[in-house]
């Protein structure tokens, strides 16, 4: 049995009177992927953001391994190079070339050799197809490209769980599938994940289960295949008819 890496206890996020998250819980084990599903401003993007302590919970847990995240923590620096996050809108540096995007933190955060560093760097850039953009800026790469090099970032920093937050939502559809692609290739190599997206065949093709978040609570947690063949609540019925009837207006 694979040991649990990450936890989540009974977690509530409020803005102001609003509760985003009602004692949501959740535990991801090693090389698990974990897919998050639901209409929009159900949680999902909320709860990646609380995991990373990027936003304070009002009540609940969030531990990796035994140890606790708590935003007010001296370990909290230390805890979040452990937990890569790659969000939507790929936030590189643009006066910095692909290869020093990628060097930044491990070089000055986690102070490796920079030789070291950029070595795993081409390395990983020459698996996602990007190696001969090593010396290019940002603003000379497309949407996909951009977000390919964030998960090289990412990856770099050696963390032991990657966090994706609907990273191909501002993406044209012909560059969804290489970054799809990328993180595919990532769940075959084992790496633990937690997923937030749309793409609904992409999410049953990567995921090990399926949560479906609702109204800030956990819906449903199944396997794909009992998710999207036989799902529990009605709420989750009609979400994935939506999705059903978009496929079949787009044949028509």
């Amino acid at each position: 049995m694979a040991e649990t890496l990450l936890t989540v206890e009974h977690l509530i996020k409020k803005y102001g009177d609003q509760v985003i998250l009602d004692d949501a819980s959740l535990d991801v084990k090693k090389g698990e992927v974990i897919v998050v599903v639901g209409p929009s401003g159900c949680g999902k993007s909320t709860l990646l953001r609380c995991i990373n302590a990027l936003e304070p919970i009002q009540g609940g847990v969030v531990k990796l391994g035994s140890e606790v995240i708590d935003p007010k923590s001296k370990s909290l620096t230390r805890l979040r190079q452990k937990i890569g996050m790659v969000f939507q809108s790929y936030d590189l540096f643009p006066h910095l070339t692909v290869l020093d995007n990628i060097l930044l933190a491990p070089t000055k955060v986690q102070k490796r050799s920079k030789d070291e560093v950029k070595e795993e760097a081409m390395k990983l850039l020459r698996r996602v197809g990007l190696e001969e953009k090593a010396g290019s800026y940002p603003r000379e790469l497309s949407g996909g490209q951009k977000q390919r090099v964030a998960i090289v970032r990412a990856l770099c920093m050696h963390p032991e769980i990657l966090l994706f937050d609907e990273v191909t939502a501002a993406l044209d559809p012909e560059m969804v599938r290489e970054v799809l692609d990328v993180i595919l290739d990532l769940a075959a190599q084992g790496r633990t994940m937690i997923i937030v997206t749309h793409e609904m065949q992409f999410a049953r093709a990567v995921a090990d289960r399926i949560i479906f978040l609702e109204g800030g609570k956990i819906q449903e947690d199944e396997t794909p295949d009992e998710f999207f063949e036989h799902p529990k609540t009605d709420r989750a019925k009609k979400f994935l008819n939506t999705f059903t009837f978009e496929s079949v207006k787009r044949d028509i």
